[in-house]
This record gives structure tokens, sequence and C-alpha cells, in this order.
């Protein structure tokens, strides 16, 4: 990342795909009548557009750079926190659900500190610092949510 500016907009980018994303494959398991996964994927949705509205927030007096989907740098095709489309299966088990939400959030955490470790600039070190924390608080939920699931017990959104 070259400046702050860059490091924001690659933020709301990567954010607000996973809110969509997050978002469609609720849908698609409601609609499917897998309400146990579609409340989990909507509650990632959830944590996506609360990071989404953070770094929106942090970016208000900045001019973003305008950028076309070529100009992101993510380590794969997609943003990094973009949960695997195949997800939408309506036959798809908690746990599989589980472990696709643990690879995206997996994904950003990883994202988020490989430029925390090689970044010189002061300013996208503490920002990604923070950010770094949240996701690590999201993948320790979801491991959370992966052991109460193994263990036979109820998950968090089924209350």
């Amino acid at each position: 990342m070259k400046n702050v500016e860059e490091f924001l907009a690659h933020t709301i980018q990567l954010e607000s795909e996973s809110a969509l994303r997050f978002g469609q494959l609720a849908d698609a398991m409601t609609t499917a009548g897998n309400r146990e996964v579609g409340r989990l994927f909507r509650r990632l949705a959830s944590y996506s557009l609360l990071h989404l509205g953070d770094a929106r927030e942090r970016s208000g007096f900045r001019d973003l750079p305008v950028m076309a989907a070529s100009d992101y740098h993510w380590p794969d095709i997609e943003s990094p926190e973009s949960a695997a489309i195949w997800a939408a299966d309506p036959f798809i088990g908690r746990e599989q659900a589980l472990q696709v939400a643990l690879d995206a959030e997996q994904a950003g955490l990883n994202f988020y500190n490989d430029i925390l470790q090689t970044t010189a600039d002061p300013e996208i070190r503490v920002l990604a610092k923070e950010f770094v924390k949240e996701e690590a608080e999201h993948v320790a939920e979801l491991q959370r949510w992966m052991q109460l699931h193994l263990s036979g017990g109820k998950l968090p959104t089924e209350g």
C-alpha cells in the first residue's frame, strides 16, 4: 500500500464485498429452507457492514482513489473476505458453513496482517493493527462456534 487512502479504499472494497457475499449466502440459505446457516451468514454480513461503516468513517475527510476492479491488489482472484460462492449450495451443513466463514475471516486477517508486517507507513500500521485485532476476534469467535458445533452445543445464532 502506497498510502493510507489506498489502504482505506482496499478496506472499503473488502468489507463491501464480504457483506454482499455473506448477505447473498444468507438469502440463498433462507430461501432454500436452511435457516440455521442463513442466520450464521446474516450475522457475518452484519459484522462486515460494521467494519465497512468504520472504514468509511475513517475515510470521511480523505480523498480516496477511484479504483477499477483491476486496481485492487488481492492475494487471490477475489477480495480476501469474500466467502466461497459454492456455499450457496442449499444442502450445505452447519460445519461446512462454519468452515467457509472461518476461511473467509482468516483470509481477511491474513490480508491485514500482511499489510501490518510489510508497510513502513506509520498511519497504515496503526489502522492495519486495529483491523488485525478485529479480524482476529472474528476468527476466534468462529473457532469457538466450530468447537460448540463439534461438541453438539448450540451456536449463538440459534438463540
